[in-house]
């Protein structure tokens, strides 16, 4: 069987993904979450035009030379303003958010005047609109302020709440189920046999899900016998859920059963078995509309394939506009020897070189067994199929872990 391409297994991963239903969440629920619909302002911001400054708001005209004098005829705060018109020669007292009186076009910082009684003496010309905001300096009422498919976060949940929005439309969160397989795992916590493991694959999937926008299933652990994990796969497919996950058993053994199991409950496949390392036996397939991503049981090689596989079709089923992985380029650390037919993805710390720039450097295992080294590093460095031998301070991609 020839091995399929990382980016044609991702194409056929996310080919064709219908976004999960529409539900309407209050802001404090929103974070994460991917909008279905586009956000307008209600109101216009600043409604009018405001004090950028503390200081004193009044018609530049009255004010062209340093020394002018002005009667001062109240005061303006944020929240109450003047509530009448200036006359020439008129000032007031405003503070920071106040909005200015008609009449008024430009605020001199308090620091740059002085008061004796009713008399204000400028120490300096006046400039129009120098500290004031003006009306729909931020948005005018109507503004589309974001756009469907915008991951909502602390940098825009602010603005959806200044354009006065008390809730919004996303996404649900897609059901993701997840199912590890194997005699030899235990869950975290239990006490393992003296022929066993502690079962770590499904914590980090779990995770990844949710991080991606997810709602993780656990299905649990099914042993090594097809039956039994048929009715895993079974159980998952009845219960609501629009992706399944499987861990460990996607290889060719005597006690891998997943493809088996997956195959008799119905699963058409589409690629099994990858261009890549770690992550080589991925498998892809479908059951009517639920999608199925068979990982590899070696703990970094489950990780990797999740964050180039699982993770974009969690976003693309939360309507993300682009759920692909992010790339960016920095310099290589570590010389790299040429490279096969099968496309790397190297763990690598990242750190910031003196003159500014960021370097990745491999870590010093990349044995797909190994979490710790995992949990050490913050890129995947990728080495394309047959890429030439790489020297330190190359130019290299990564997709970043953060």
């Amino acid at each position: 069987m020839a091995l399929t391409p990382v980016e044609t297994a991702l194409a056929s991963v996310l080919d064709g993904v219908v976004p999960v239903a529409i539900e309407r969440v209050p802001l404090a629920r929103a974070n994460g979450r991917v909008l279905a619909e586009d956000i307008r302002a209600r109101r216009t911001q600043p409604p009018f035009a405001a004090a950028a400054m503390d200081g004193w708001a009044l018609a530049a005209r009255d004010a062209e030379s340093p020394g002018a004098r002005l009667r001062i005829v109240g005061e303006a705060a944020a929240g109450r303003g003047y509530g009448a018109a200036l006359g020439p020669g008129e000032a007031i007292r405003i503070f920071t958010g106040a909005p200015l009186p008609e009449g008024a076009d430009t605020v001199v910082m308090q620091e740059h005047a002085a008061r004796d009684g009713d008399a204000l003496t400028l120490e300096e010309a006046a400039v129009v609109g120098r500290h004031v905001r003006a009306a729909g300096a931020d948005f005018s009422e109507g503004d589309i302020g974001l756009t469907a498919g915008t991951r909502l976060g602390y940098t825009n949940l602010g603005l959806v709440a200044s354009m006065n929005h008390a809730e919004v439309a996303v996404r649900r969160r897609p059901r993701i189920a997840f199912l590890a397989t194997g005699d030899e795992l235990v869950p975290p916590g239990a006490t393992p046999g003296p022929d066993q493991i502690v079962a770590s694959n499904g914590v980090a999937v779990a995770a990844l899900i949710e991080q991606a926008g997810g709602e993780p299933i656990d299905l649990g652990i099914a042993p090594d016998d097809l039956d039994a994990t048929r009715a895993a796969i079974r159980a998952g497919f009845a219960s609501g859920i629009d992706a399944l996950v499987t861990l460990a058993g996607a290889s060719v053994g005597d006690h891998d059963f997943v493809h088996r199991a997956l195959e008799a409950e119905g699963v058409a496949f589409t690629f099994w078995k990858l261009a890549m390392r770690p992550g080589k036996p991925l498998m892809f397939g479908r059951k009517d509309d639920i999608r199925v991503l068979g990982l590899p049981g070696n703990p970094a090689a489950s990780l990797v394939c999740g964050i180039l596989y699982v993770a974009p079709l969690v976003r693309a089923l939360s309507g993300l506009a682009d759920p692909r992985p992010v790339a960016a380029t920095v310099r290589l650390g570590a010389p790299l020897p040429a490279n096969d037919l099968r496309q790397d993805y190297l763990r690598g710390t990242l750190t910031n070189a003196a003159d500014g720039h960021l370097v990745a450097m491999p870590v010093d295992s990349q044995d797909s067994s190994l979490l710790s080294r995992f949990s050490a590093a913050r890129v995947l460095i990728v080495r394309p199929p047959h890429a030439p031998p790489a020297r330190i301070d190359d130019p290299v991609t990564v997709v970043r872990l953060d």
